[in-house]
Formats: C-alpha cells, structure tokens, sequence
C-alpha cells in the first residue's frame, strides 16, 4: 500500500487543493520563469501599471471597432489615438519602473492585433468598403494580415536588430494613417464615392504593405525623458500641442502620412547618393596598385643598398 505522504500524486493533488482553497476563483495563479545573474527565479503575478495601460490600448481599439460599426467615426479616430498614446506608454513604463516580463510583451502584441490590425480594417469597412463587394473584403482582410505578420516579425526580431529604427512601418502609424481618413471626411461630411471607395481600400492596402516592407523607420527610443533638454526645445513641444489643439484630425492626419512616407523616401535617398560596387572597386584599384609600386620601390633600393656594402 502507498503511503499517501510519500506519493508524488497525492502531493501534487494535495497541493492542488490547497490552492484551489486559497483562490476565490478556479483560475491558477499566473507563474514566469527568468534568468537572473545565472539563475533560474520564478515569479508570481503579473505587474500592474504597464498592463493596465495596455488593456486600455486594448479596450480603446473594441471601442473603436463598436463607434465605426455605428457610423460614428469620430469617436472611432479619437479612440484609436487614445489607443497609440497607451500602447506608446506601456512599454516606457515598464522600462522605466523595472518592470518588464514576458507576459507583458505577449499581451502587447495581442492588444496591438486587436487595436491597430482589426479595428482599422473594420472601420474603412464600415466607412467606404460595403459598397466594393469583394474588392472591399480583400484589402481589409490584406491590412490585417500585415498587421500579423509585421508583429510576429517584430516579436521573433526583438532583441537582434537596431533598436534606433524600427523594420517596416509600425502598426499603430499604419493604423493612424488608415483610420484618420474617414476621421478627417466625418469631419466635414464628404460624401463616400466609388473613386474615394476605390482610393481608400488602396491606401489600407498600400498602409498593410508598408508594415511587411524592409524600410526603416526611426523609432524615437533613443529619446530619454529622464535627462534635461535645452530650454528652446521645451518651448518647441508647448508650440507644437498648441498646433495639434488647433486642428487635431487633420495635424495628426498629415503626421501619420509623412512619416508613412518617410521610410520609402529615405530608402530611395540612400540608394541614389550610395556609390555602385563597380565605383567602389575602381576607386580601390589605383590605391592597391600605388601601395604595391611603393612596396616594389622600396625593395629594389633596399636590394642596392645591401650591394654597395657588399
């Protein structure tokens, strides 16, 4: 007979138990293994201020997709930004209170999916697509497709490229860019045409594209809120809030563009003004061929040197 002390099976259901008892809810306590300094350390519970920030993300983004189904698109365009200025802050936050963890990271990227892939190709749905048919359905569901694989490049990438700049457009820009449009016609009551239709399922197409594209784009992560700036730089941000006050939809929306378009125009920068291999190797010949003449002058009058003492 088992001595129900010495069961590994009775300890575990024991101890099962005794959890079970001590939670008010049958939901298991979260638990994540890291390395420290060479050890192993399991951690219990998940930090609370940068996830919380990234469920309002997430819940902005739901919201957003319920106002754009209800035609209301300017409640739709506030909530995504809403949902960008959390999902910036999450990620600081923890870096800034020491408080980053993998569960963290994973929820991010699942807040990201909802609020920058779904809820942006839902509204342009809303907004302009119904009446393309097939054609409309298509670029929505190319946006978002983009939108997970430019996350799951992200995720499987983090770590191992230049944090200066970010590879392909990142999903909340592309979101801005492609929910701003039907914020800014709400705005002023532009009536949806099959050309503004047609127009618009190519920029959510052209916005998806850009996420899975190899442009790079600054990240703005080398900005560090913790050191001082000169002063004229402070007044520079009070003067650009007192801008984007004035007229918000169509200030952020020509933002989003710009720096949509960055990534392609400094590609095409870099690739007009980069010497061609074929200049490079003609400007290394001369250079190899002087070095060796020298080599072989120098030799020669060594060689006439050692005769004459000879």
């Amino acid at each position: 007979m088992i001595d129900p002390t010495t069961d590994p099976e009775a300890i575990d259901e024991e101890q099962g138990e005794a959890d079970a008892e001590e939670s008010l809810l049958p939901i298991d306590e979260h638990e994540e293994v890291f390395s420290k300094d060479g050890r192993q350390i399991r951690r219990r519970g998940i930090y609370l201020l940068p996830n919380l920030l990234t469920l309002g993300a997430l819940f902005a983004g739901f919201y957003a997709v319920i106002a754009g189904m209800s035609g209301n698109f300017n409640e739709a365009g506030w909530a995504i930004l809403i949902a960008g200025v959390c999902d910036g802050l999450d990620g600081r936050i923890a870096r800034l209170t020491n408080s980053q963890s993998a569960f963290g990271a994973e929820f991010d990227s699942l807040s990201d999916m909802v609020s920058f892939g779904v809820a942006p190709a839902l509204i342009m749905f809303s907004w302009a697509f119904g009446s393309l048919g097939n054609v409309g359905w298509a670029a929505s569901f190319i946006y978002i497709g983009c939108a997970a694989l430019r996350l799951a490049r992200f995720n499987v990438q983090l770590g191992t490229v230049d944090k200066r700049f970010f590879v392909g457009l990142a999903s909340p820009l592309a979101a801005a860019m492609v929910t701003f449009v039907p914020w800014v016609a709400f705005k002023y009551d532009v009536e949806v045409t099959p050309v503004i239709s047609y127009l618009s399922a190519l920029l959510t197409v052209f916005a998806g594209l850009l996420m899975i594209s190899n442009y790079r784009y600054y990240s703005f992560k080398e900005l560090h809120f913790k050191g001082t700036v000169p002063y004229l730089v402070f007044v520079s941000a009070v003067i650009f809030l007192v801008v984007i006050a004035q007229n918000p939809h169509e200030v952020l929306l020509a933002m989003s563009v710009m720096y949509s378009v960055s990534g392609p125009l400094w590609w095409l920068h870099r690739r007009q003004f980069r010497p061609l291999p074929e200049q490079e190797n003609k400007n290394q010949r001369p250079k190899v061929a002087v070095i060796t003449n020298k080599n072989r002058d120098s030799a020669e009058a060594q060689a006439d040197a050692d005769k004459r003492r000879a």
